[in-house]
């Protein structure tokens, strides 16, 4: 009975998990006329025009005044604060009763899924229904047309010195799209990966007795360890065993592992 309630619950979260667009990595494509914004760490947020989910389809316990007034339309963007604030607003966002710190986040828009259009009429639709309706928790995130490499550059440096994490550029005048593209990429100077914890080393010297390195894996099967980016409280009780982590790294080795890791956060999402 345990088994067939166990694949009932899998066939359902299947079902209603909902495919979301997604980025491939810049390359030096021609990005001349596309637009580019500010790539937000958030926790990423889909509102079906009825409840507010998770990107893999949980729904996200949020107040009532928060979602009551959303629109009965679809909407995809990130629920957010300010930069460098993740683990608050991760704490904030999935906690399964709704505190009174969801007045700290906002919910950022950057697609209108479904709806017609290219990407600025479609933006647009958004941005008419939070006029109308006076919604300070909804925005729109501003986006700038890029003209040039130079520009793309320019505009990648200061979103870091202000504290950012990279920039997202977009083919305006492609009409909704599900999934990967190549019409949606994301810019950083280091990337970004998730991985399942599965072990640990132990420390030595300075960390003899605390965590010296978090064993992960790939969603493709590839393992390695993650030996930087931890603070000692993190190393007295690092990540459990089960858990999903995000890291930074800079290319991969000819074995396919992720060059010079750094643990970045634990995601709960």
């Amino acid at each position: 009975m345990f088994k067939i309630f166990v694949v009932y619950f899998l066939l359902f979260a299947s079902l209603n998990a909902v495919t979301l667009q997604k980025a491939n990595l810049y390359k030096d494509q021609n990005i001349s006329g596309w637009v580019m914004s500010e790539k937000l760490d958030g926790i990423r947020a889909y509102w079906d025009g009825k409840t507010l989910q998770t990107r893999k389809g949980q729904e996200i316990h949020a107040p009532e005044w928060f979602v009551k007034n959303l629109p009965p339309f679809a909407l995809d963007g990130e629920l957010w604060s300010k930069r460098s604030d993740f683990e608050n607003i991760q704490s904030i966002v999935v906690d399964d009763k709704p505190s009174e710190k969801w007045k700290e986040i906002s919910y950022m828009i950057f697609e209108v899924p479904s709806a017609e259009g290219n990407f600025t009429t479609r933006l647009q639709k958004a941005h008419n229904y939070i006029s109308a309706n006076k919604l300070s928790h909804l925005k729109i995130i501003e986006q700038k047309v890029c003209s040039s490499q130079t520009q793309l550059d320019a505009y990648l440096q200061q979103v870091i010195k202000n504290g950012g994490e990279g920039v997202m550029v977009k083919d305006g005048s492609k009409a909704y799209f599900e999934g990967r593209s190549d019409s949606l990429l994301k810019v950083k100077e280091s990337q970004d990966m998730e991985a399942e914890v599965i072990g640990y080393k132990a420390g030595e010297g300075k960390f003899k007795g605390l965590m010296g390195s978090l064993q992960v894996k790939l969603e493709n099967g590839v393992e390695f360890f993650i030996g930087s980016g931890f603070s000692d409280a993190l190393r007295q009780n690092p990540p459990k065993i089960g858990e999903i982590i995000t890291f930074k790294y800079f290319g991969f080795t000819k074995f396919g592992k992720p060059k010079f890791a750094s643990f970045v956060h634990v995601r709960k999402d």
